[in-house]
């Protein structure tokens, strides 16, 4: 794709960005530091993470910031995101490499430049995958992760429909932790960021390629039963999988290889 970047503050909007999703996901600083916890205690200091579905690489600056030698690999396939992370994190000295693909094709991970990575990262978005996607993308990384590497992926995982109680609780209290955030923040909520990102200028090439990639409309193959990505992990050999972190509903699953 050549579209010519806009010049806008890139580093404001990253902000933005942030403050949105902080009100989205009040848990969300905390699920980020319980994924480096785990990279810490499991893994040397030399590292080659692989943050999937990175969106503006939250996952790969916070990682990177913690971890002076690791090295960081982010894909996606949202040209909005990805240049809009391009812009504010650059390489990070040498460290990160930005990589557009998209993890429906069966072939994503032969464009890492990586055979092996250590870790796997990604936070609120796999659940977009449908479920054979969502396999074979785990299937994928039972090749790429090195043995005794790890995959976390974050996400607001449902309770299953024999757990109501479960799920109005995890609802009820969720979505009170979002008011009182909004009510604090006075942040803009993720419609408004992208309507009036969208309406800056140059950036109507970016949106228009945003849209014929199908990115928002794959939601709706939102796939968030937190057994089926245990199943899909352990079907695709790693030996040990379950759930390393837990505010109600806000989960991280583990898969070690």
């Amino acid at each position: 794709m050549s579209i010519e970047t806009p010049h806008l503050n890139w580093q404001e909007w990253m902000q933005r960005w942030d403050k949105q999703q902080s009100e989205h996901l009040p848990d969300r600083e905390q699920r980020f530091t319980a994924m480096l916890d785990v990279l810490e205690a499991q893994l040397p200091e030399r590292f080659v993470a692989l943050d999937l579905a990175c969106g503006p690489g939250s996952i790969s600056q916070r990682l990177l910031n913690r971890f002076p030698h690791a090295r960081c690999v982010a894909v996606d396939f949202d040209p909005v995101l990805l240049l809009l992370g391009q812009n504010v994190l650059g390489d990070m000295q040498g460290r990160l490499r930005w990589i557009e693909v998209d993890l429906r094709d069966p072939t994503w991970h032969t464009q890492l430049g990586e055979e092996q990575v250590d870790a796997v990262l990604s936070t609120t978005a796999l659940h977009w995958l449908s479920a054979d996607k969502l396999v074979q993308v785990y299937h994928q990384l039972g090749k790429l992760v090195h043995p005794g590497g790890i995959v976390l992926n974050g996400d607001d995982y449902e309770f299953g429909l024999h757990m109501s109680t479960f799920r109005l609780v995890a609802e009820t209290v969720q979505e009170r932790a979002r008011r009182d955030a909004a009510t604090r923040n006075d942040a803009e909520d993720w419609s408004t960021w992208w309507e009036r990102l969208k309406r800056e200028p140059g950036m109507e090439g970016l949106f228009a390629e945003r849209e014929r990639r199908f990115i928002d409309g794959a939601h709706h193959d939102s796939h968030t039963l937190v057994e089926l990505h245990e199943a899909a992990l352990r079907d695709a050999g790693f030996r040990e999988v379950g759930v390393i972190w837990q505010h109600m509903g806000n989960r991280v699953v583990m898969g070690v290889r």
